[in-house]
């Protein structure tokens, strides 16, 4: 039996309805050469109910984890297990927005053949609120990402990983110290040697509820700003050079009112801190925080700021 082209990958835990929904999605998809992995972190087996009852339907597997791996190990999981030539990973909240999505990802690597990494618009549901919001990527974004992807750190305007599309190569994973600014750290990574290609339709719909874990880690120096951190280590101070990374450090900094560097070192944070963020920690310190969180002020500063920086460097 020939190995299948796609391999969705589903990593859950508990939230049988939404896996449902889901696999409802997947079982109209007019693209039919794929297969769909489940890594379950749950409790009992009341999702492997749910995966049974889809059997007949599509080619699926279903994994018990023997240990809870958590956000983002069990994606990672889901990827070793795959054997398509491409993945689709999708959070079990998330689900396709027409019976066309996945061929249109297809579609995509056929126009785009020596591309590996591709990503939709998509739709924010809010369900607690009963709100949706089309989320497309702008003609500054997109030519911002592509020159430069450490720009994610500003905004990530590719959007949650269910949105993406890569090729099963093995390069780059998901990083389990990381759960906040995860998807960003393997953005970055795909992206140092890759060209995106940006799909201009909505493929995805992206459930948004309150028990998410990008939900209760937001604003929490100890997972947001540690994690952060982390990443400008491995993309390197250089990338402030680029006035959007900065823009996106310099209002870190403000969020979470950092006036030392030793605020930095109370997140958990054991490396060094770098020259510019020490520099941007100190040139805000001079400012209240009433004009530094007043938005035109701030950007005002922020650039002053940066262009600061900029002549120290070329001292």
């Amino acid at each position: 039996m020939n190995n299948p082209l796609v391999s969705i990958c589903i990593p859950c835990y508990k939230n049988a309805s939404y896996l449902k929904r889901l696999l409802d999605s997947i079982a109209i998809q007019t693209y039919k050469d794929f297969e769909v992995i489940i890594t379950d972190d749950s409790p009992d087996g009341e999702l492997q109910k749910v995966s049974n009852e889809y059997s007949a339907k599509f080619n699926i597997r279903y994994i018990k984890n023997r240990t809870n791996l958590d956000t983002p190990e069990n994606w990672n999981e889901g990827i070793r297990k795959a054997a398509g030539d491409w993945i689709k990973l999708m959070h079990d909240d998330d689900w396709f927005a027409s019976p066309h999505s996945l061929q249109s990802f297809i579609n995509s690597t056929r126009i785009y053949p020596d591309n590996k990494f591709y990503f939709s618009a998509y739709k924010n549901i809010y369900e607690d609120q009963k709100v949706e919001k089309k989320m497309f990527l702008n003609n500054f974004w997109k030519k911002k990402l592509f020159k430069d992807p450490n720009i994610l750190i500003a905004d990530n305007v590719i959007g949650p990983p269910s949105v993406i599309f890569h090729k099963n190569d093995g390069m780059v994973w998901y990083d389990t110290n990381m759960k906040y600014v995860v998807d960003i750290d393997f953005y970055i990574a795909r992206l140092k040697n890759e060209t995106p290609v940006y799909i201009n339709e909505i493929l995805i719909n992206v459930g948004i509820n309150n028990a998410q874990v990008t939900k209760y880690t937001f604003g929490i120096a100890v997972v947001h700003l540690k994690e952060s951190l982390l990443l400008l280590q491995k993309t390197g101070a250089q990338s402030l050079n680029n006035i959007i990374v900065f823009d996106g450090w310099w209002r870190l900094m403000r969020n979470f009112n950092i006036r030392s560097e030793e605020n930095l070192h109370d997140t958990g944070y054991i490396g060094s801190v770098p020259a510019i963020i020490s520099n941007i920690i100190k040139f805000q310190k001079k400012i209240p925080q009433s004009i530094l969180k007043t938005g035109s002020m701030s950007k005002l500063l922020m650039t002053v700021c940066f262009l600061k920086n900029n002549s120290l460097q070329k001292k």
